[in-house]
């Protein structure tokens, strides 16, 4: 503003269009160096912002990753090892109120609780192996449970002394394997729970294949009829986390899981499983 207003208030030898374009240019080169150094310094903070979001977005990540590998590794032991720990506790079980038991019996219960107790180690070596980290990526896993393996468990509860009817009608093509090992989670979760909580009542597990609704699976613990109730400090502790890391798995596979009493005081554990597209 100076160099266009002091020409003409004081008028000299030079001319004043020269003398006006060279302080407009000098006003145009500070105004333009102000207004690209306040640039920079806008974009140097918005990167800074931007480093913020994204490092806590990482850790966000990281944290999610994390809490869902804790669950999966929780989930893993559980099912892998309150089948076992409950065939365990029932066969000792008989063995502490059995007192007069022969030396025959005696042995036979030894023997079974120490083919259970190696085949939870067995079981929970597996699951190590797998979810260990820096594990080979190249070594195969080992086998995991399918349809076909359920009369299996359903043989060992028996073995145990449980009385459980079973009805098993899988479908006629072969399944994923996905849906195989969750319909065997559920049959094993209810028949541990059917252990745990309603000991001596009678157990059914029904398996069939239906077109519209999938493969649907129940386990149904009746109503203890004539059955000695077990004192509240007899009964195995559960952490009533088996149902709802079943429920994820289930969920994960696309079906649903319902729980809890019917009309007849039964419990009834029921999965529902898409198998096919």
């Amino acid at each position: 503003m100076n160099t266009a207003v002091f020409p003409l208030v004081y008028p000299g030898s030079e001319a004043y269009l020269p003398q006006l374009l060279v302080g407009l240019l000098v006003t145009g080169v500070i105004i333009g160096w102000g207004l690209f150094v306040r640039a920079q310094r806008d974009l140097v903070r918005s990167l800074h912002e931007r480093a913020g979001r994204l490092e806590a977005e990482q850790r966000l990540k990281v944290d999610q990753a994390r809490e869902a590998e804790r669950l999966r590794i929780a989930r893993e032991m559980h099912d892998v090892l309150a089948h076992r720990v409950s065939l365990l506790s029932l066969h000792a079980g008989a063995l502490e109120f059995r007192p007069d038991a022969s030396p025959e019996e005696i042995a036979e219960a030894a023997g079974v609780i120490r083919a259970t107790a190696h085949a939870a180690l067995e079981d929970l070596r597996g699951v190590v192996g797998v979810l260990r980290d820096g594990a080979d990526n190249g070594a195969p896993e080992p086998p995991q449970p399918t349809l076909e393996q359920i009369p299996g468990l359903v043989e060992e509860s028996r073995a145990a002394g449980m009385r459980v009817r079973a009805q098993i009608e899988p479908p006629a093509e072969a399944l994923p394997a996905a849906v195989g090992r969750t319909a065997y989670r559920v049959v094993q979760e209810g028949l541990t729970n059917a252990r745990k909580h309603a000991p001596g009542a009678a157990v059914d597990v029904a398996v069939s294949a239906r077109e519209r609704d999938g493969l649907v699976v129940e386990v149904v613990s009746r109503r203890p009829v004539g059955v000695a109730v077990v004192a509240a400090g007899d009964r195995m502790p559960g952490a009533g986390t088996g149902l709802i890391g079943l429920a994820e798995r289930v969920a994960l596979a696309g079906g649903e899981l319902r729980h809890g009493p019917d009309a007849a005081g039964d419990f009834v554990l029921r999965a529902t499983i898409p198998w096919a597209a």
